[in-house]
C-alpha cells in the first residue's frame, strides 16, 4: 500500500534536514556500469519523499538509475508503477552496443521487480501515446544529451507529470563537445521551484507546480549555505556508492587480468618453443657437411671484407 513501511528503517531524527533521511544511506542493490552512481542516495531519498504512484526513465541503459527507483519502491512497500523506455540500441554518446543489455536489465527487472516495472522499448515519442497526461510523479530525463534532444524530450514530456510531481535531468554539469542539458537547465531553473548537484555529472531537479514536499521545498529554497551543506552530504554519501562500485568490480577485473596472464603466459611459451626450435635448426646446419664444405668461402668472404675496410660479418 501506499506509504507502507520501510522493514524497519528507522523514520529520519529531529536533527536531520528534512532533505535527508534514512533512505539517503542505502546501498544500491544492483550497480552495473553507470554514469549515475554518486546520485543513488538522492534517488532514494526522493522516491521516500514523494511517494511516487509512478515513474518513468527516459534513457535507461544498463539500468542502474531504474533499479534505485525500482529498489525503493520495493523496500518502501509502495504501490508504484514504474516505467523505462530506451532503445536499448545504444547512441553516439552513450556508445552502441547489442541485444545483451536489454537482456540484462530485463532479467533484474522480472526477477527482482515483476509486476510494477515495465520496459518500453523503443523511441521516446513512440512510447509517449501510451502514458496519460499529469500521471507521473517522478520523470528522469537522461536520453541523448545534445540541447535539441533534451528540449524535444522535457516539450514532449513535461505535460505527461502531475502537479507537485518532479524532473530529473542528469548531465547538467557536463559541459563536453555535443551535450547541451546544461543549457536546458539553464532556461528552466530559475522559471521554476529547482535545485541543481554539481557531482556526478550533475543532476537537476527541477519542480512542476504547487510542490507540496517539505523535503523539496527546503532545497528548492535553500540559502547558500544549505545548498553547500545538501551537496557536500550528498556527494559524500554517493562516493560510499562509488567505491562500492569499485569494490564489486575488483573480482572481475583480477578474473581479466588473470586471463591477460594466462594468454601471455601461452605466447611466451609459444616463442620459447620457437627459438629452442630455430637454435636446434642452426646446430643442425653447422653440423652438416654443407656447412664445413663452404667454410673456405666464408674465410675468403670475411678477409674480403677486411681490404674493403668493412665490419667482419659475425
Amino acid at each position: 500500500m501506499i506509504g507502507g513501511s520501510t522493514h524497519g528503517t528507522p523514520a529520519r531524527t529531529a536533527l536531520e534536514p528534512s532533505w535527508l533521511g534514512p533512505a539517503s544511506y542505502w546501498q544500491p542493490a544492483h550497480i552495473p556500469t553507470s554514469a549515475w552512481l554518486e546520485h543513488a542516495p538522492f534517488g532514494f531519498w526522493l522516491v521516500d519523499e514523494l511517494r511516487p504512484r509512478a515513474v518513468a526513465e527516459l534513457g535507461t541503459h544498463y539500468g542502474f538509475s531504474f533499479f534505485v527507483f525500482a529498489e525503493a519502491v520495493r523496500r518502501l512497500g509502495l504501490e508504484s508503477q514504474l516505467y523505462a523506455l530506451d532503445t536499448w540500441q545504444g547512441d553516439d554518446h552513450a556508445g552502441f552496443y547489442g541485444e545483451d543489455v536489454y537482456e540484462s536489465v530485463r532479467t533484474v527487472a522480472d526477477r527482482d521487480y515483476a509486476g510494477f516495472t515495465h520496459l518500453l522499448r523503443g523511441y521516446f515519442s513512440d512510447s509517449r501515446p501510451l502514458i496519460e497526461d499529469a500521471s507521473i510523479d517522478l520523470l528522469h530525463i537522461d536520453g541523448r544529451h545534445g540541447y535539441a534532444d533534451a528540449r524535444e524530450d522535457f516539450d514532449e514530456w513535461a505535460s505527461a507529470v502531475r502537479d507537485g510531481g518532479v524532473i530529473l535531468f542528469h548531465d547538467i554539469a557536463e559541459r563536453s563537445e555535443g551535450f547541451g542539458v546544461w543549457r536546458l537547465w539553464e532556461e528552466l531553473a530559475p522559471r521554476h521551484p529547482s535545485f541543481s548537484f554539481t557531482h556526478g555529472h550533475g543532476l537537476g531537479v527541477l519542480g512542476v507546480g504547487d510542490v507540496r514536499s517539505d523535503g523539496l521545498t527546503a532545497l528548492f529554497e535553500a540559502d547558500a549555505a544549505t545548498v553547500r551543506e545538501a551537496r557536500a552530504t550528498y556527494e559524500r554519501l554517493g562516493a560510499v556508492v562509488s567505491r562500492q562500485a569499485t569494490l564489486e568490480a575488483m573480482p572481475a577485473e583480477v578474473a581479466s587480468l588473470h586471463d591477460v596472464v594466462h594468454s601471455l603466459s601461452g605466447e611466451i611459451d609459444r616463442l620459447h618453443g620457437e627459438i629452442e626450435r630455430r637454435e636446434a635448426a642452426i646446430t643442425e646446419l653447422r653440423a652438416s657437411t654443407s656447412w664445413r664444405v663452404t667454410r673456405p668461402l666464408r674465410g675468403l668472404g670475411r678477409a674480403r671484407d677486411r681490404l674493403l675496410g668493412r665490419r667482419s660479418r659475425p
